[in-house]
């Protein structure tokens, strides 16, 4: 079986990065691409989803997105990642403040979702009155399942269908989480380039490592009832970058300074740290985040 494995969630649904409208999908493209790359029970899984004359119901699709990121958010909440994001947006707000930078501070999750962090950070992160959180994604039934999710808490942030990368007023932090591995090549370059309007970025993935594809595995097993998302779960796990890979990607496209945050030195860390964190910001700011990272700094790796 080839090592860049297909998600399902990448093909059955396209978008006009321009117009944001969707684009038709071909069942049966979708299904030799997949038998082609040797998953033919992913393959098996898109032959079941609604077609008419060849092209894969959208609505459909979308609903299938919408229960495999119901069920991620598990793996959200039990890896308390809001956390984790928020500890650290604290010292980088501050170091744009410090920096002198004009509120309000805006910080774009990259396809958001369901807008978990966003309604996370928004109810609990006590970030300032000075920020502003906005989600961004393509795809309408997750952003009107997060907006509405947001409204029954009243909760100050804005879930967008948006080219986070397009929007009027440019963030000054960009965050994501699992996002990184969906890109490959020029398309993670290209997923850089668009943060250089930005002070800095935060981006947390699957920890690259041997042991992450089996921790994938059970976890999705246990937890997890959508096929999609069992599926794409563990095939994340196999298409996580190494730290390398992501440095160098992000310091070619966007010149800024960056370093790993929680990578894994040794399997313990691995298990310990399933998630770990590309960390960059432009340069006149690298210090005075320094100084208000605090515990965290000793867990960042070497600045490329």
């Amino acid at each position: 079986m080839p090592s860049d494995l297909l998600e399902i969630s990448d093909l059955i649904v396209d978008y006009d990065v321009a117009t944001l409208q969707p684009r038709p999908v071909s069942r049966s493209a979708v299904v030799a691409r997949l038998t082609a790359n040797g998953q033919r029970s992913a393959a098996r899984l898109v032959q079941r989803l609604p077609a008419s004359n060849d092209t894969l119901d959208f609505e459909a699709c979308s609903l299938a997105l919408l229960r495999s990121h119901i069920e991620l958010q598990r793996l959200s909440e039990e890896f308390l990642q809001a956390d984790r994001i928020r500890c650290v947006l604290l010292p980088l707000l501050q170091a744009l403040r410090d920096s002198g930078v004009k509120p309000p501070l805006r910080i774009v999750d990259v396809g958001c979702g369901l807008g978990y962090a966003v309604r996370s950070l928004a109810a609990h992160g006590r970030l300032g009155r000075d920020v502003e959180i906005i989600g961004c994604d393509m795809n309408v039934t997750l952003i009107e399942n997060a907006r509405r999710l947001a409204e029954e808490e009243s909760l100050s942030c804005e879930l967008r269908v948006a080219n986070a990368f397009q929007l009027e007023q440019p963030g000054h932090i960009y965050i994501s989480t699992g996002v990184l591995h969906h890109f490959r090549g020029a398309g993670l370059n290209a997923f850089f380039a668009g943060q250089r309007q930005g002070h800095a970025f935060v981006h947390y993935d699957i920890q690259h490592s041997v042991l992450s594809p089996w921790g994938s595995w059970m976890f999705h097993q246990a937890r997890m009832r959508e096929p999609l998302a069992r599926h794409d779960g563990v095939v994340s796990a196999r298409r996580a970058h190494p730290t390398q890979t992501l440095l160098s990607a992000a310091r070619s496209a966007t010149g800024f300074t960056c370093a790993s945050l929680d990578g894994a030195r040794n399997l313990l860390g691995a298990m310990l740290r399933p998630m770990t964190a590309t960390l960059g910001t432009r340069a006149e700011l690298w210090e005075p985040l320094q100084r208000h990272l605090g515990p965290l700094r000793s867990r960042l790796g070497p600045t490329s």
